[in-house]
């Protein structure tokens, strides 16, 4: 392996320099023609060739021929200035002085504000995620990566998959938003991760609560909302190349972007590939259903994985209409952990510690292809905005073909199939009647077909079709006070299709006498839902504090799982029955946000009470099926009540220190599990950060040291047959830094990461694997390079 490697990287070479005998460079540097002061950012641009100034002032364009090329030279507060560059061997470099300028401008009224004063400004209590908070905390899975935001958990599933949880609701309670369509995958299954790239993404906004007001349905807990990247500067072209390498399941990972415009059209593109090992865990053995499995070098078998991503847009941008298409496509295939399929493994013939990167059974693949394009046309005072969505969501998932009760041994492996399509518009108008006034007014419109395949059974097919149609207003009563009230309507119609199973079942008969017969698992059911969602807040910003306070109600509509499951699920090594009785689920939440930040302090609390009227969720029963316990979907009402508090301060010039904690509260108040809390709640959890920016050193500029400690209390309150947690603490340590290696470009950026520094044996409440004992992942060391150009 390592000679073919060696033999490409030769040819590449031996290319380059045959081509780089024939090609030549242009070398300048733009300087203030007054100050002789390097100019940064200067455009240089001719037919075909582009380059800007670095921080020195000086430019590179590289590959050109012989020939004479025209360059226009621009700066903002500078005179443009044309020059001829003649390419030959014995040129110098360029020197180009610009000129300042000065324009004498009429009063100008600046009408616009800050992406920070529109967040104080609306109720909605939410966080602004940015680039630099994502690359300064990325781990294996984008959810992971926003877990060290209060009140933002996951629900991991080995090292490179999770789900998001806010606030203790997880699941299609919280709503994954990507350029304005929600992302539609196969999120009901506790085992099934979240498809999305998270590379390439710069902004997020974490809405905490109730938003079905604008979401819709799934958006009952709070919204994960990826929003579109700004459009590219005229005339720029750049990019980036991340690569990634991890000591604890040997990850190798890779991913490259580009963005590029000329006048009106622009293009981005990315490729990510990642490569991984069984992650280890702080153990050598696993005790699972009373059988104690033993684990080869501290590995959890079978949790290999391989990951590979890619992304292309288009877009359009002119005075009043901007228009970008979106295409991206996310393939993946995971190992689950061996014994979590069942005690089956106990006679596997699969030698899973052959090798610590191999897949084998079970595992799973996906491929999630996904279109969107995003429209906003402005008219007059009001500005209309498209957003238009295909997704195709395909899943499978593997195990070995084991008998089961009747069912006798399966001819292959594919135990699940999902097919799922998804179509969506949503169509908004924003205006503003007056001054004080901004209005908006929108529908919402998807539609649904899964399709399911292999010869086990859980849920059956089913096309489900949504609409809703929303108001609401932001009111300035005073320049900072300001009312946000609104209402929706939503309309849901879910039809499932019947479901028999492929082999017969011996039934005995009234007579005394046995007949052989394909148990039916579903029924041809058609139900339709109808609810009202509304939500009313007040912000008053008083100089440096701001106070926010919002109620809102949201319902969610019932999954197909919820209605119409009637199957094992092996992952969980139980029986699910679903209930064609279940209503949606309503919520009313009341949020408070208080938040006061200077220049070197800040603290901030958002308490919150939420109230179920009909919360669905499974339910344990005393009965079985073929030796496994039936769970069966029911609901209750639910009381609710937490929040997060977080403080920040700079305890002189370069040290800065933060803190925060999150709690949430939960009682069950009726049903068969009254008196008890919810699944996978989080227990009460607190995060301790310090970071050290030190003076710059040789080509290292701006390191940055940082430790987070997480206190994490045990967890008592549980639901049976869910166990108690224990509490732990953890420490993380991370070294941020850019190198300005080369001179005339952009500087590297370096992160060394030490995850669990202490290889701390703990487990998470909240994760797939702690149901079957086993705990998270131990120490890890991860080295990530940015390389932009």
């Amino acid at each position: 392996m390592f000679q073919k490697i060696l033999s490409v990287w030769l040819c590449f070479s031996l290319c380059s320099i045959v081509c780089a005998q024939n090609s030549f460079q242009i070398k300048g540097s733009v300087i203030d023609a007054r100050t002789l002061k390097p100019i940064e950012g200067a455009n240089i641009i001719g037919k075909g060739v582009f380059s800007i100034s670095s921080k020195t002032g000086a430019f590179t364009i590289k590959n050109v021929v012989k020939n004479t090329y025209a360059l226009t030279i621009s700066h903002m507060g500078y005179a443009s200035q044309k020059v001829n560059i003649i390419v030959s061997p014995e040129m110098e470099t360029v020197k180009i002085l610009l000129n300042e300028v000065s324009t004498a401008l009429d009063e100008v009224e600046v009408h616009s504000k800050s992406k920070q004063r529109i967040s104080k400004e609306t109720p909605v209590v939410s966080h602004i995620v940015s680039k630099e908070f994502l690359d300064k905390n990325r781990e294996n899975s984008l959810m992971q990566t926003l877990s060290k935001i209060p009140g933002v958990s996951t629900i991991t599933i080995g090292s490179g998959q999770s789900k998001p949880v806010i606030r203790g609701l997880g699941f299609n309670r919280v709503a994954v938003v990507q350029n304005g369509i929600k992302h539609e995958a196969q999120q009901w299954g506790n085992d099934h991760g979240l498809e999305i790239d998270q590379y390439g993404i710069n902004n997020i906004q974490i809405i905490k609560g109730p938003a079905s007001l604008v979401y819709g349905s799934d958006a009952i807990a709070g919204v994960v909302d990826i929003q579109p990247n700004k459009i590219p500067l005229l005339n720029s072209f750049s990019g980036e190349v991340n690569v990634l390498g991890e000591s604890n399941n040997d990850l190798l990972g890779i991913s490259a972007g580009i963005e590029t415009r000329k006048e009106k059209w622009f293009y981005r593109g990315r490729l990510t590939f990642r490569d991984y090992g069984d992650y280890k865990v702080p153990t050598d053995k696993i005790n699972y259903e009373n059988y104690i499995f033993e684990l080869h070098d501290n590995n959890l078998r079978n949790t290999a994985g391989k990951e590979a991503n890619a992304s292309f847009s288009v877009g359009y941008v002119s005075e009043n209409l901007k228009s970008e298409t979106f295409f991206s496509n996310v393939n993946a295939k995971n190992g689950f952990f061996a014994n979590a399929h069942g005690l089956e493994v106990r006679t596997s013939s699969i030698d899973y510690d052959s090798s610590n990167r191999d897949i084998d059974l079970p595992f799973h693949k996906v491929n999630h292809f996904k279109i969107t394009n995003n429209t906003s046309w402005t008219k007059g005072d009001h500005a209309f905005h498209f957003d238009l969505g295909f997704q195709n969501n395909h899943r499978e998932e593997h195990s070995e073909p084991v008998p089961h009760g009747y069912m006798p041994k399966p001819s292959d492996s594919k135990e699940r199939q999902f097919n799922k399509n998804t179509y969506a518009l949503n169509v908004r108008d924003v205006f503003k009647p007056n001054d004080l006034h901004d209005l908006v007014a929108g529908i919402n419109v998807e539609f649904q077909d899964n399709n399911i395949g292999g010869w086990g059974f859980l849920i059956p097919n089913y096309n489900r079709f949504s609409i809703g149609a929303f108001v609401y207003d932001q009111f300035e009563i005073q320049p900072d006070l300001h009312l946000l009230a609104g209402i929706r309507y939503d309309y849901g119609l879910m039809d499932s299709k019947s479901y028999f199973d492929w082999y017969p079942s011996t039934i005995s008969n009234r007579d005394g006498s046995t007949s052989y017969v394909h148990l039916q698992r579903a029924q041809n059911k058609t139900l339709d839902f109808g609810n009202i969602s509304a939500s009313a807040g007040l912000s008053y910003v008083q100089k440096n504090t701001t106070y926010k306070l919002n109620i809102g109600k949201s319902f969610r509509m019932p999954l197909p799982n919820e209605l119409a499951s009637d199957g094992v699920n092996y992952h969980m090594y139980r029986y699910e029955r679903g209930n064609l009785d279940l209503n949606p689920e309503e919520s009313y939440q009341l949020d408070v946000d208080i938040d006061h930040t200077t220049k070197d302090f800040s603290v901030g609390v958002s308490p919150f009470v939420n109230l179920f009227e009909n919360y669905i969720y499974l339910n344990p029963t005393s009965n079985y099926y073929e030796t496994l316990q039936i769970y069966e979907y029911t609901q209750s009402k639910v009381f609710r009540v937490g929040g997060e508090v977080r403080a920040r301060t700079t305890v002189f010039k370069n040290l800065q220190l933060d803190a925060s904690a999150e709690y949430v509260f939960s009682r069950q108040t009726s049903g068969a599990k009254k008196d008890f809390t919810l699944p996978f709640s989080p227990p009460l959890s607190g995060l301790l950060s310090a970071s050290y920016q030190f003076n710059d050193l040789l080509f290292f500029k701006k390191p940055l040291l940082v430790a987070d400690f997480r206190i994490t209390a045990n967890q008592d309150e549980i639901v049976p047959p869910e166990e108690k947690t224990e509490g732990y603490q953890m420490l993380n340590m991370s070294f941020l830094t850019e190198m300005d290696v080369f001179k005339n470009n952009k500087p590297l950026a370096l992160r060394v990461k030490l995850n669990n520094v202490f290889n701390t044996k703990y487990f998470d409440h909240t994760s797939f694997y702690r149901l079957i004992d086993v705990p998270e992942a131990g120490r890890n060391l991860s080295i990530s390079l940015t390389i932009p150009f």
